[in-house]
């Protein structure tokens, strides 16, 4: 995976939008202005993905490419580097961990919009 295979991916995602709210080097992938990943553009070998605390934990023992979320509550977000080590499957299901939760969380008149798109 590479930054534009990433970027496509998320777009993909329903109800997804990109934003740069915090300059031109991280980009930010949203469900209706909640955050579910950024990604650096200075160094883009890496992103920050929500996940559950246990899970999180688990993914952190299990991975080394996985660390606490860089900038970011380290109880419930990752860093996930993915320099060739971790496949694109495992790398495309914490991105889906992570859009699912946000989405889980909106209230549910916006996650039926977002499901009927």
């Amino acid at each position: 995976m590479n930054i534009e295979s990433l970027r496509n991916y998320c777009l993909g995602l329903k109800g997804v939008t990109e934003s740069f709210p915090f300059g031109d080097d991280t980009l930010v992938f949203k469900i209706v202005n909640k955050v579910f990943l950024l990604a650096s553009l200075i160094e883009p070998r890496s992103f920050n993905v929500k996940c559950d605390p246990e899970k999180a934990i688990q993914l952190r023992e299990s991975f080394s490419e996985v660390i606490p979320g860089y900038h970011m509550n380290k109880k419930h977000w990752n860093t996930v580097y993915y320099n060739g080590s971790l496949s694109d499957k495992q790398l495309i299901e914490m991105i889906d961990h992570s859009y699912k939760l946000v989405l889980k969380n909106l209230p549910k008149k916006q996650q039926e919009e977002i499901n009927n798109l």
